[in-house]
């Protein structure tokens, strides 16, 4: 039974995502997510022009006469929310951490889908295999996913994006719209993310706090790796410390935005306490023309 606190939690949610994702997308969802593809309906005489790729063997053997597949596109989507729940998203310099704002913005995404009829799916992960909710329809089902997200404890503390995008590779059998949310502070996984690029409609969401981008000029600062436990002091009156602050996050910023660039893979980042609302409408609209060219 879910406590008090988290059903206002989710009740709130659901209220700002409807209001927010009718606003986004506004009746054209559907255009702006590619790969709907094409499914088989049935199969009708050969005339001549058609193209000989579509003639069905199988059926043209068995008849003594050629006939062709016919397809139809297909509507239904299905969205896949995979999300990192690794120790570093529980971070806050601000009033909420990273897993509460992903946890909104996910939401937005899940109701945009039910809105269309479309299936949702949730995959968590941190260096494991959290959680997977097969893809399914329905305001409770978009409910379980968002309290899913809020509410479980994850096992394992560090990151492996790697292992939840091959975990995808397994168990999607159709094209589908990976949304990856995650702050990427991880490695070796660019492989994975090509080839879930090249299979699916894959969206990054990167999720950060502002004081992963800046630190104050306030003398001396322990710094803890939230997912290995590590350990740093940083002297931050010293200008060298905090440009090696600065280089490492600029280094790591770098090779995601190269990787996005050479795979061609959308990435949108959301930062805790900016209005996030602006940015989403402003993204989908700018994806939507690209797709219509």
């Amino acid at each position: 039974m879910l406590s008090e606190d988290l059903l206002k939690k989710v009740k709130r949610i659901e209220i700002i995502s409807k209001k927010i994702s009718r606003e986004v997308f506004a009746g054209t969802y559907h255009s702006n997510f590619k790969g709907r593809g094409m499914e088989f309906a049935s199969v009708r005489e050969y005339c001549p022009g058609d193209d000989v790729r579509s003639i069905d063997w199988n059926v043209s053997s068995r008849t003594g006469r050629l006939h062709v597949k016919q397809y139809v596109e297909e509507r239904e989507l299905t969205m896949i929310l995979a999300l990192d729940l690794s120790a570093s998203m529980f971070f806050f310099s601000q009033e909420n951490t990273k897993r509460e704002l992903m946890a909104e913005i996910s939401a937005i995404m899940a109701f945009a889908a039910n809105i269309n009829n479309d299936k949702v799916g949730l995959l968590l992960f941190s260096d494991q295999i959290e959680r997977y909710v097969p893809p399914r329809k329905g305001r409770q089902h978009i409910l379980r996913i968002i309290r899913d997200i809020l509410e479980y404890t994850p096992t394992g503390r560090k990151t492996s994006i790697e292992s939840g995008l091959v975990y995808l590779s397994k168990v999607l059998k159709k094209r589908a719209i990976v949304v990856l949310c995650s702050d990427f502070l991880d490695e070796g996984y660019e492989r994975a993310l090509a080839v879930t690029g090249k299979k699916h409609d894959l969206i990054l969401m990167r999720y950060t706090d502002p004081r992963e981008r800046s630190l104050p000029k306030a003398g001396l600062f322990r710094l803890q790796d939230s997912e290995t436990g590590r350990t740093v002091y940083l002297d931050l009156h010293n200008r060298n410390s905090r440009d090696l602050f600065a280089r490492t996050r600029q280094k790591r910023d770098s090779r995601l935005g190269e990787l996005v660039r050479r795979y061609r893979i959308d990435e949108l980042e959301f930062t805790v306490g900016s209005d996030y609302e602006r940015k989403l409408i402003g993204f989908f609209a700018e994806r939507r023309k690209r797709l219509r060219r």
